[in-house]
This record gives C-alpha cells, sequence and structure tokens, in this order.
C-alpha cells in the first residue's frame, strides 16, 4: 500500500476524495498540530472555510504519550471504556491530567484563533481533519464540542486510518487508506516531522 510524502500530499490525496460530495456551506476544522496542514489543502479544494478544533489528549499515567481520553477547552472529557478498564484506571484519577489537558487545549486555542469571531457552525457541513486516526479519542472529543453547536453534518475525514479505529465511530469517516496493518501513522508519511504553532498559525492565515 503506498505512502504520502508529507501532509501536504496527503491533504491533496483526502481533498479529491472528498471534492465529489456535495457540501453545505462547508467548514473545515483541523485537529492542531499536524491536521492543520492537511485541512488547508482540503479547504483550499473545496473553496471552504478552514479553522481549527484544539481537543488535547490525555495520556496514562507515566506514559503521556498513550491516550486513554481527550477532552477541550470547555467540554467533559472523552475517555475510551476500554482502555480505562484494561489500565485499571478510574477517571478520577485521571482528573488532574484533564483539568491540566483542559486548559492548555484553552491556551492553544487562544493562540490559533487569535480574535476571530466565534465559529460559525449552525447549519453547516462540518469536516473534521487529522492526519491519521490511530485510537481516534481526541476526534471524539472535537466532535463532541462541535455536536453542540449543532451542524448540518459532522465528518471526519483523514489521510489513513486504522480499521479497528472507524469502527468505533458513530459519525462518518471518510479515509484514504485503510490499511490491514495499521501500526501508527508515522508509519504511512515519508516525513512525519512536528508540526510546529508558526505553521499552524501561517496555514490559517
Amino acid at each position: 500500500m503506498k505512502r504520502f510524502a508529507n501532509r501536504q500530499e496527503a491533504g491533496r490525496a483526502l481533498a479529491a476524495r472528498l471534492a465529489g460530495h456535495a457540501w453545505h456551506e462547508p467548514l473545515v476544522l483541523g485537529l492542531p498540530r499536524g491536521g492543520v496542514p492537511v485541512a488547508k489543502e482540503v479547504a483550499t479544494k473545496l473553496n471552504a472555510e478552514l479553522d481549527v478544533v484544539v481537543a488535547r489528549k490525555i495520556g496514562a499515567p507515566g506514559h503521556p504519550e498513550y491516550g486513554v481520553g481527550a477532552v477541550t477547552a470547555d467540554s467533559e472529557p472523552i475517555y475510551d471504556p476500554s482502555v480505562l478498564r484494561a489500565l485499571n484506571l478510574t477517571e478520577e484519577q485521571l482528573a488532574g491530567t484533564c483539568d491540566e489537558e483542559r486548559k492548555e487545549a484553552g491556551r492553544r486555542t487562544s493562540l490559533y484563533r487569535k480574535d476571530r469571531p466565534p465559529l460559525q457552525i449552525n447549519d453547516r457541513d462540518v469536516i473534521v481533519i487529522d492526519d491519521g486516526l490511530a485510537t481516534g479519542v481526541t476526534a471524539k472529543a472535537a466532535l463532541h464540542w462541535i455536536a453542540r453547536h449543532e451542524p448540518r453534518s459532522l465528518t471526519v475525514a483523514v489521510p489513513v486510518a486504522a480499521k479497528e479505529s472507524i469502527r468505533t465511530f458513530r459519525t462518518p469517516v471518510i479515509a484514504v487508506l485503510v490499511p490491514r496493518h495499521f501500526g501508527a501513522v508515522s508509519r504511512w508519511y515519508d516525513l512525519f516531522d512536528q508540526t510546529t504553532d508558526d505553521e499552524v498559525l501561517r496555514a490559517l492565515e
């Protein structure tokens, strides 16, 4: 199965997949940081508004990169119950980490959105984009926040996704690649360097 050269190429491939749909006042929301370069390519192709929705991963104690949940700046957290059971964790034990990540989500939202007016989501087709879907918990936290603002429709779109994760979504998921052996998102990119805040800000300009 093919790989993407970088996030820009992945975004163009995803944009080609999405261009065949009839979108109503589309709003493309990238998940910072890595989802934003992908989202920019999609927004350009669809002639759609581009913005961000910030959701932060809640990591397992001692293993912050292993996401057991996620949270936005102003909503309750979303947890993966099966992971909590497997690690013998409770939501109460993660409350401190959750509060820290909620605060960081607020800081990043302020940084990226600056003084732009609030997102206009009501009665629009909203497309949430990341550079890949592994566990999917961060995307689910973003979807939970967006759904409160009554979009016309909600879609998750990614260049590559784990088949097992897609099955856990109630929201439609569109993916260019759904490999049999997923591994990690980075495996499907030749270049998968860390996206910086400056890159996010430039994309949003």
